[in-house]
């Protein structure tokens, strides 16, 4: 009965599409029946979701930074960096732990969900962690595909304008796309093209955090998934796929963290989700609202 919910379940993770809602139907599972350690998705959770890792890394290019809006990418650069940095700097304040923060930083400064999910292996993140970084991220998310629209109207925000704000202030790709979409298709030519730039970002991440977060006593460390990672994107970088084969990869990288995400949701318990504490969601709240203006003021300069 436990595989037949399972499956069931991943099938319909995979149906949405939502990383939060992967993690939350694990959860579910989890908090209905106990999931013995020895069940598919504690052992192997953690695998699928590296896999995953590997093909997003086949589906990125780094020839792609050259088709980035050269006057954008620098500041989307600067940005990734400050955002980062500042996480870090106002969690280390809060007393925020450190894996948390570091995986609240590479949300909001990268790409939500898909950068946390990234980071997540390389860090070695406990399950509670993965929760609450998702949890927070996608509620912001969720927050902005709503919001940012109203504001960019009252603001009188060009299509261009529009689209390079969203790019730069909101996580998550899906969001940064549904939000530019309600104010027209330039919008949305802008904001994803710019946030291919933000994405790239995740190849120096999982490089480095792996690096960082590496046992002292096994020298660089470096895990065999973040290698076939650095592998896939090199090859992706320099084979120039099809645009079949790319989106190929896309997919199964999609299928992968979707169903990685779920089998994490089944290692949570109860007690490891009463535990999650006001300081990382003020913690996000409080970066984001010193994201929101300064993102508008480096597209604006008003």
């Amino acid at each position: 009965m436990l595989y037949f919910i399972s499956f069931l379940f991943i099938a319909i993770s995979i149906w949405i599409g939502n990383a939060a809602f992967s993690l939350f139907l694990g959860i579910l599972l989890a908090l209905y029946k106990e999931v013995p350690k020895t069940f598919f998705t504690q052992k192997y959770g953690t695998k699928i979701l590296q896999t995953g890792i590997v093909f997003l890394g086949g589906s990125l290019s780094l020839h792609s930074i050259y088709e980035i809006n050269s006057s954008y990418f620098l500041w989307i650069s600067l940005y990734v960096i400050c955002a980062f940095l500042l996480v870090l700097l106002v969690g280390r304040a809060l007393g925020v732990t450190k894996k948390l923060t570091y995986l609240l930083a590479s949300g909001t400064a990268i790409c939500g969900g898909t950068a946390i999910a990234a980071v997540g292996p390389a860090i070695k993140a406990k399950p509670e962690e993965f929760t609450t970084a998702i949890s927070i991220v996608f509620l912001l998310n969720a927050i902005a595909v709503v919001v940012f629209p109203i504001i960019g109207d009252l603001l009188f925000l060009s299509e261009r304008e529009f689209g390079a704000w969203v790019a730069l202030a909101i996580h998550d790709t899906a969001s940064v796309v549904g939000a530019a979409s309600v104010i027209g298709e330039e919008a949305v030519e802008v904001a994803a093209t710019l946030k291919v730039a933000r994405t790239l970002w995740i190849i120096p991440l999982v490089l480095g955090s792996a690096w960082f977060f590496r046992n002292k006593s096994k020298g660089i460390g470096l895990p065999l998934f973040v290698v076939f990672f650095l592998i896939a994107t090199i090859l992706n970088s320099y084979t120039n796929p099809s645009g079949e084969v790319v989106l190929l990869l896309k997919m199964i990288n999609k299928v992968c963290l979707l169903t990685g995400l779920f089998c994490i949701g089944t290692q949570i318990n109860l007690n490891s989700l009463k535990s999650i504490s006001m300081r990382p969601v003020l913690l996000a709240i409080l970066v984001w609202a010193l994201v929101i203006p300064t993102s508008l003021w480096l597209i604006t300069g008003t």
